[in-house]
């Protein structure tokens, strides 16, 4: 424990930063095991799901990597364009081992959101479904006159010929921990997304780092239903579980049926997912009539989890739940709750800090740590934080300050333990006749309720108060004959439970939120569709 008073949390350095890569990492884990199982491809028909050992997953990388460098050169920006199919896995590798940098797309972006990533990035290639929920491939026709950088297009459907076309005697080149292995694209919660540069060192160690603090082991089984363009997904699940010789099964896209079969035909260690996932998996029929006996523990995180929701987790999966934070900007993860935390911590905090990473909460205004228990801005220092936003200096030097700490935008709490709580994002703070409201505070309170599914809030202008409080609502489609229930019965439930000043003036209810890529609720869009005040 640390002896200062204020919210900063120096650096656990007893678990070392090894200098790691991407392709490295691939390479340790065949001479570890190389008959192992390394991965399934979780497509819904069992009989094309496909089987890699560690030493078949290397042979395809190194394969790829080689049909890479006769495209591009080291350095060059490679955009992946796909659901989570097995392939994209290899590519990722394939990439790491031929010094291309990797550049995660949604496969879920229209022929605008493309263009700006292509642009944006540089991207030299693209690889792609020709569709998928969407004309992909349309899109990119429709775009490619926009992005004259763009030389090589290579479909997925085409694997087999694009592995073919590695040229024999090609010799793959040195890379190294600090090179740019990907380029992530933040979220975009509050307008155009920026790309994170990241590094080899930064990904593989927090990964590591992450399948250590679950305790993954050799041969447990990891369902992957993260998408594998966010840094859960590529970074967190496909290399924690290759570090731990673990089985990855990346889940070709989430569905709550598809992803319960999975846990029970390949026997399920370890999940993560979303609280918006929890919640499916938890209320679809086939819940009760899976065997999901083999799944020790639960991970969440990319939008605030409910304390009601890991107990739920816990008591019907009969798991240790993990919660996670980070940013794409920490390759992702700043703390982590470990599975044996207190109940308590375990639902009601996100953990304490990864190793070799050093934190502290300020005050917005001086950048000075506040005290323990106040809320503040949460930065972050170490091995993890990204390069920088790719071509946006102005962009990373508002983010890294000259000391090296990120600011994430957060609004948290440390505790005298190093123990995390986010109370919101410091737009997001509501500021009603001069008191500071944090949303997280009312939304836990209100998903206590047990006609309310989801819930999030925000302030709105008000001409008497500057703010006032404002909830949308999703009602529990589990709740026998449920309607959305009655403002005032609300308004009583959270005077009971709040501050009178905390408690909502104006409600909502939805039958859906607007989401980013990564799961996270989009305030922004929620208060565009309430222009007026209260």
């Amino acid at each position: 424990m640390t002896t200062v008073s204020m919210s900063y949390w120096p650096a656990d350095t007893s678990v070392p930063v090894e200098e790691t890569t991407v392709g490295g990492i691939l390479r340790a884990a065949v001479a570890a095991g190389p008959q192992m199982l390394a991965m399934v491809g979780g497509v819904p028909d069992p009989a094309a799901r496909k089987r890699w050992t560690f030493e078949e997953l290397l042979a395809d990388a190194e394969q790829a990597a080689r049909a890479l460098t006769a495209r591009f050169a080291p350095g060059e920006r490679v955009a992946a364009w796909a659901p989570n199919l097995p392939e994209w896995v290899i590519l990722e590798f394939a990439a790491g081992l031929a010094g291309v940098v990797l550049v995660t797309v949604n496969p879920a972006f229209r022929a605008a959101e493309l263009a700006y990533v292509l642009k944006q990035s540089g991207a030299s290639g693209i690889f792609l479904v020709p569709e998928f929920r969407s004309p992909m491939a349309a899109y990119l026709e429709e775009v490619r006159p926009e992005v004259p950088a763009l030389r090589e297009v290579v479909l997925f459907t085409e694997w087999k010929d694009f592995l073919a076309s590695a040229p024999a005697q090609a010799v793959l080149p040195d890379v190294t921990p600090d090179d740019i292995a990907q380029i992530q694209y933040t979220s975009g919660t509050t307008g155009f997304p920026k790309g994170a540069e990241l590094t080899h060192r930064g990904l593989t160690n927090n990964a590591r780092f992450y399948a250590e603090r679950i305790g993954m082991k050799p041969g447990e089984t990891l369902v992957n239903p993260m998408p594998l363009f966010h840094t859960a997904g590529c970074g967190m699940a496909v290399l924690g579980a290759l570090q731990a010789q673990a089985v990855h099964v990346p889940v070709l896209a989430f569905d709550p049926a598809l992803v319960l079969e999975l846990f029970e035909s390949e026997r399920a260690a370890v999940f993560a997912g979303v609280p918006t996932m929890m919640i499916a998996m938890l209320d679809h029929p086939d819940f009760e009539r899976r065997d999901l006996s083999s799944l020790r523990a639960a991970v969440s995180g990319g939008s605030p989890v409910p304390a009601e929701l890991v107990r739920r987790v816990e008591r019907s999966l009969g798991v240790r739940f993990s919660i996670v934070f980070g940013t794409t900007e920490c390759s992702p993860l700043v703390t982590q709750v470990k599975l044996d935390d207190s109940e308590q911590d375990r639902a009601e905090t996100l953990g304490s800090p990864m190793p070799q990473t050093e934190v502290q909460v300020v005050d917005p205004m001086t950048g000075e740590p506040v005290p323990f228990g106040e809320p503040g801005e949460l930065c972050a220092r170490g091995y993890m934080v990204m390069r920088g936003y790719h071509d946006a200096p102005q962009a990373t030097a508002a983010a890294i300050d000259a000391d090296g700490w990120y600011h994430t935008g957060d609004l948290a709490s440390l505790d005298d333990r190093g123990y995390l709580r986010i109370e919101g994002r410091i737009k997001d703070m509501i500021i009603r006749g001069g008191e500071n409201i944090y949303p997280r505070e009312i939304e836990d309170v209100l998903f206590d309720h047990p006609a309310i599914a989801e819930v999030a809030v925000i302030g709105l202008p008000d001409p008497q108060w500057g703010e006032v409080v404002a909830a949308f609502i999703r009602v529990d489609p589990k709740t026998p004959g449920q309607s959305a229930p009655d403002p005032q019965e609300l308004r009583a439930y959270c005077r009971e439970r709040l501050a009178p000043y905390k408690t909502p003036a104006r409600w909502e209810f939805v039958d859906a939120f607007p989401l980013t890529p990564s799961g996270k609720i989009q305030k922004f869009k929620l208060r565009e569709s309430l222009a007026g005040p209260a």
